[in-house]
């Protein structure tokens, strides 16, 4: 397979290798400096650039029919537009704030808590996570992703980074050394206390999720998530 790398920083660069590893091609890494970006060898396209870069990226994959999987986070205001995009001209795409296979399994154990809790008025809900101190978004990606599947089972109405309100998910954010990822999510009453928590030991579950996700999607036209590739369902 033919990959093309749009963002080549710590993570592209882990992409990169485990691609390799995996038997498939890198055929370009696409920066702001790129002057032609090689869309006819493009097997499939794999973004981890920048908020501001994002969408122009994966549009354009679309257009030259390269299917793209993105895992940047930041720029999701434009999403429909760009699944509109997508459908158009009949590319496939997954979006995924976390591609690691584990954090999308505790994707689908924390929806199935927030069910099992949501008739239990006497625990309140809360969130922790902690990331290197090099990440600068707060909450992270896969908080607020956390956030929304507890919400849509429940009778929270949102979530506040460090703000406790009535029917509001407290998320705190902590920036640590070189920690690459860990997010705990804890239901609290006046007798005891049920939690869940995910600690990624390294970034490469990261880079792997977002491989055997480009393998997954080759030949499939539509908008995907990462429940599909590992058939969460």
């Amino acid at each position: 397979m033919n990959i093309a790398l749009f963002g080549y920083g710590k993570m592209g660069r882990m992409i990169e290798q485990i691609a390799q590893d995996r038997g498939h091609t890198i055929v370009a890494k696409v920066d702001v400096d790129t002057k032609e970006i090689p869309y006819h060898k493009m097997d499939v396209a794999i973004d981890f650039s920048t908020p501001e870069s994002a969408f122009d990226n994966i549009t354009g994959c679309f257009e030259h029919k390269v299917p793209v999987i993105c895992g940047t986070t930041g720029w999701l205001s434009n999403y429909d537009q760009a699944v509109s995009i997508c459908n158009k001209n009949q590319s496939g795409f997954i979006y995924a704030s976390n591609f690691s296979l584990g954090v999308n399994i505790f994707f689908e154990l924390n929806s199935y808590l927030a069910k099992m809790m949501s008739g239990l008025e006497q625990y309140n809900v809360s969130m922790e996570e902690i990331h290197h101190t090099q990440k600068l978004d707060a909450p992270s990606g896969t908080a607020i992703t956390l956030a929304e599947g507890i919400i849509a089972q429940s009778d929270y109405k949102g979530w506040k980074l460090d703000q406790e309100e009535n029917n509001i998910i407290p998320i705190t954010s902590k920036r640590e050394g070189m920690v690459p990822g860990t997010h705990t999510i804890s239901y609290g009453s006046s007798v005891d206390s049920i939690e869940i928590k995910h600690t990624a030991h390294n970034r490469e579950g990261f880079a792997l999720g977002a491989v055997i996700a480009s393998e997954w999607i080759q030949g499939k036209t539509g908008v995907f998530s990462m429940k599909d590739v590992l058939n969460l369902y």
